[in-house]
């Protein structure tokens, strides 16, 4: 069964009229209504205007929001029960968004988790949506993401809103699309470097970009994705990478999406795009990583990887981790395993 609970305002109205022993057909000629309209507001058969709201408020010195809170409850209760019918179907589609692990890692806090009807209303507000449906349109027009199921587009959609809550607040400098290549040239820098994550933070805010770095869902079939807020590009990135080289392919992938498809981005998620894109933003990455005469004189002399990449200020673990790749040597080789970079983000 659907689980029963007096949602909306009808309820709370009649527990104030019995308390304050106010008689329903008075309370109805003070607000100017019939009888029969008196009725089915008690018995929440109908809507309540802002009209209406307001004449409770004056009359009863009950909140307008309270007022408007119960009454989408009783909205958001009225559609699930149409929409699922029993409980039981409501629950199996719940665990597509992960409640447990939601709760677990922090990202949200349930007000009642033995209430269905309220975890979908902590859902609702976590991801800034009216109701299921509204969630599966948002995503068809809003994301480009080549999804394999509904439950992965949902633990995608909260992973980005989790994303979106940890730049809340930051300020950056605006977007100068002309300085791009200057950044190129401090990551290409910072990869010498020990990896330091919060320093490619700083490196990416300082030319505009936000950048969130961020463990997704379990199970969640994803690596980055690139969009574009009030005209700053932003990009997050999961934490699937135990090595510096695919890191920073990624990263750069992600970065290729900013150098061409800025414009498409300012009004979708760019997740996993058609195939073109994606190759795109591939070859991107790849170049650069690695200068493509660089990469000729690399394969064609892999015994002197080292010796190239360093003659060419190139970080070592970038040249073996290209060749595992494009299968010039095997990720089980000693060469690979040796010069590999592992990081922990």
């Amino acid at each position: 069964m659907f689980e029963h609970n007096y949602y909306g305002f009808g309820p709370i109205l009649k527990d104030y009229l019995g308390y304050h022993r106010i008689s329903q057909s008075d309370f109805a000629k003070r607000l100017g209504i019939t009888q029969k309209h008196m009725n089915e507001i008690l018995n929440n058969k109908a809507e309540i205007s802002v009209e209406l709201m307001l004449a409770f408020n004056l009359i009863t010195d009950i909140d307008v929001d309270l007022i408007w809170q119960a009454e989408e409850e009783k909205r958001i209760y009225l559609y699930l029960k149409e929409k699922f019918q029993d409980g039981k179907k409501l629950k199996e589609y719940l665990k597509s968004f992960s409640i447990k692990e939601l709760k677990d890692k922090g990202w949200l806090k349930f007000k009642d988790e033995k209430s269905l009807i309220q975890v979908c209303i902590d859902l609702f507000k976590f991801l800034s949506i009216k109701n299921f449906d509204t969630l599966n349109d948002y995503s068809e027009q809003s994301i480009l993401y080549k999804k394999n199921n509904l439950a992965d587009m949902n633990k995608v959609m909260l992973w980005i809103k989790h994303c979106d809550s940890l730049i809340n607040g930051l300020n950056i400098c605006k977007y100068d699309k002309n300085k791009f290549v200057n950044l190129i040239d401090d990551l290409k820098i910072l990869s010498l470097e020990k990896f330091d994550e919060n320093n490619i933070v700083k490196c990416l805010n300082k030319y505009g970009i936000y950048l969130v770095i961020e463990d997704a869902l379990n199970g969640t079939k994803i690596r980055g994705c690139m969009m574009v807020k009030a005209d700053n590009p932003v990009i997050y990135l999961t934490k699937l990478y135990k090595d510096k080289a695919s890191f920073y392919f990624a990263l750069y992938h992600e970065l290729g999406h900013v150098k061409s498809d800025y414009n498409k981005a300012k009004s979708k998620v760019i997740i996993d795009e058609d195939d073109f894109l994606e190759k795109r933003a591939d070859e991107f990455a790849l170049n650069m990583m690695i200068r493509p005469s660089i990469w000729n004189e690399i394969i064609k002399d892999k015994n002197n990887v080292l010796s190239i990449c360093e003659e060419n200020n190139i970080p070592v673990c970038f040249g073996v981790w290209r060749l595992a790749k494009e299968d010039y040597i095997d990720y089980t080789s000693k060469l690979y395993n040796n010069y590999r970079e592992k990081i922990d983000i």
